[in-house]
């Protein structure tokens, strides 16, 4: 499905290709991806920058919890993220999204962000897609709470066709 230039501005996703950003799964237990930390994801010092992992944990736990609801509105209410290392321009970054708690009007998702170490020679042409197996490490790991059942605006109706087209739901 080829989405024009406004249907990638409302739908959201818009700053996720912006930095490269690739859903490699979406289901209603988890939402998977990766990118290469690059000069549009960094800070001026060369290392992912933190509003980077902040987007994109409450974007992947949004959209797992839109999936998870069946299609219901959401919108975040807290996240919270601690950074636990640095990551230098690059190096690729695996994102794992894990639901919590699956509510009926909230919901919880973990979010973790794993790299391979700094000094690694591992970098952009790493593609293992389980982190955990490898080297690498959480570099920084979130909670997103999220409202569910809001009223729907019809702006956002075609989201599930993005969504789904990407994640080849």
């Amino acid at each position: 499905m080829e989405e024009s230039s406004s249907d990638q501005h409302i739908s959201g996703l818009a700053v996720l290709d912006y930095i490269g950003f690739k859903l490699t799964s979406a289901t209603p237990e988890g939402v998977h991806g990766t990118f290469v930390v690059s000069r549009n994801s960094c800070q001026p010092f060369g290392v992912l920058h933190g509003g980077v992992s902040a987007f994109i944990a409450e974007a992947v736990a949004s959209m797992g919890a839109q999936i998870a609801s069946k299609w219901e509105r959401v919108a975040g209410i807290e996240l919270n993220i601690n950074h636990l290392r640095a990551v230098p321009l690059g190096h690729r970054v695996t994102v794992d999204a894990l639901p919590l708690l699956v509510g009926r009007r909230i919901q919880v998702w973990e979010v973790k962000l794993w790299a391979p170490p700094a000094s690694s020679s591992s970098s952009s042409s790493d593609s293992s897609s389980d982190p955990s197996s490898t080297n690498s490490s959480v570099i920084a790991v979130s909670r997103v709470t999220l409202v569910v059942g809001l009223p729907n605006a019809s702006k956002g109706a075609h989201f599930k066709d993005v969504v789904a087209a990407r994640a080849k739901l």
